[in-house]
């Protein structure tokens, strides 16, 4: 008998166990600790998530427009600062092609306001700098290009017509797209060699046509590609620097000098070019150093990938709305469910514990789709520009973290209001 009892009294303990361990698990009841006080059953993180989800399964629609808010914020955000990086690696990828040892300069103007010229023998006298690699120069002419001599005078086309060095190829990083740059012959005879822009405003199917120059026809010898280093040769043509002053009057001062010098040596000739350039009046020279002006433009663009951050925090905002208008709504749509698992001994903590998993996974769902489209978006952009595709870690990571802070933002207040719901009130709802 004394033995029936025992098994029996095993028995009994291991179903009351049982039962514990599964009103743990569904968190609801109490548990009795071993002095026989009840104590409330806690939630682990498995069950925590589950009950989460099982709220977000049962109105798929709202989700998925609640999520794409938040998803619309971080893709905005991530690909905002995706394509500014992949500008800024497209350029420094640019530069280190290039070279950042390109020095230009112009004569500025005098005290009396008026125009400065360079001295014909300027040129001449850069080359003998020790750092100084090559020397090559532009001068402005006073004539206009035309498609052929019946245009208007007055249709110029913003065209500039330039004397050039032979040399100007190779110092300023240029190429030709079509047709050959000037050679001894052909730089003493009334051939042109036009920009990218000015190729393009002409007209002009490519080298070998005829155009109007001056009082005369030029043979066009060559295109170029656009010139990143000297922009402004994209919208020239250019006449070899003798022939401009055998057809077109030229004085041979030049208008703008480019100079290539060793790197670790470039602030040292950049003091003294101006005294170099015009021993006689070097007030009236200005160097610049091209690549600082491709770096000041990326500061500009930095501006504007400012402001398009902020707009994108402005629509994350919104979104962070729209799940506190969701979870809000699922409260007072669950107030029955809400007091009936109240009613079974779910605490207040764990009612608040599941509407802000609901919440997290909610946005935490807004910001996996909207890492997708920013790191989409970069690639797709930066592809088509041809660029590197770089997406910086801090805004993967700035992209997470601002997502959970927006599901703890949105779903703290429903959470509380859910969990300050009493059972009986709760259940009296029809």
């Amino acid at each position: 008998m004394h033995g029936h009892r025992s098994r029996l009294g095993a028995r009994c303990g291991r179903r009351n166990r049982i039962r514990a361990r599964r009103r743990q698990r569904t968190g609801v009841g109490v548990v009795g600790d071993r002095s026989g006080a009840p104590r409330p059953a806690r939630l682990s993180v498995t069950d925590a998530i589950r009950l989460g989800g099982a709220g977000l399964r049962t109105r798929p629609l709202r989700v998925i427009l609640s999520a794409l808010g938040v998803a619309i914020g971080i893709g905005a955000m991530i690909a905002v600062a995706g394509i500014s990086t992949s500008s800024r690696a497209q350029l420094d990828q640019q530069l280190a092609r290039l070279g950042t040892n390109l020095l230009t300069v112009v004569p500025a103007q005098t005290q009396t306001g008026e125009p400065a010229q360079l001295p014909v023998e300027s040129t001449r006298m850069i080359r003998r700098i020790g750092p100084v690699t090559a020397v090559s120069a532009t001068g402005e002419l006073t004539a206009h290009v035309y498609r052929n001599d019946r245009v208007p005078p007055g249709q110029t086309g913003g065209i500039d017509v330039l004397a050039a060095n032979a040399a100007l190829p190779g110092t300023v990083s240029a190429h030709l797209a079509a047709g050959s740059w000037f050679n001894a012959a052909t730089a003493r005879y009334p051939a042109v060699v036009l920009g990218s822009v000015a190729a393009r405003r002409l007209g002009l199917p490519g080298p070998g046509v005829r155009v109007w120059l001056g009082d005369r026809w030029f043979v066009v010898a060559g295109v170029l590609q656009p010139v990143a280093l000297a922009p402004e040769l994209d919208s020239a043509a250019l006449v070899g620097w003798s022939a401009a002053r055998t057809y077109l009057h030229f004085d041979r001062h030049p208008t703008r000098v480019y100079v290539r010098a060793v790197e670790e040596q470039i602030p040292a000739v950049r003091a003294v070019l101006a005294n170099t350039a015009n021993p006689q009046r070097p007030g009236t020279v200005s160097v610049s150093r091209p690549s600082d002006a491709l770096r000041a433009k990326q500061a500009t663009d930095a501006t504007l990938t400012a402001l398009l951050l902020g707009l994108g925090a402005v629509a994350l905002l919104v979104g962070g709305v729209g799940v506190a208008n969701t979870m809000i709504i699922s409260v007072l749509e669950r107030r029955a469910e809400i007091g009936l698992r109240r009613a079974l001994g779910a605490t207040r903590g764990q009612i608040r514990l599941q509407f802000l998993t609901e919440s997290l996974l909610l946005s935490g769902l807004g910001g996996a789709g909207g890492a997708v489209i920013g790191i989409l978006g970069t690639a797709g952009y930066a592809a088509s520009r041809g660029w590197p595709v770089v997406v910086p870690a801090w805004a993967s990571t700035g992209g997470i973290a601002a997502t959970m802070i927006i599901g703890t933002l949105a779903g703290l207040y429903p959470a509380v209001r859910a969990s300050r719901l009493a059972p009986a009130a709760a259940l009296s709802v029809p």
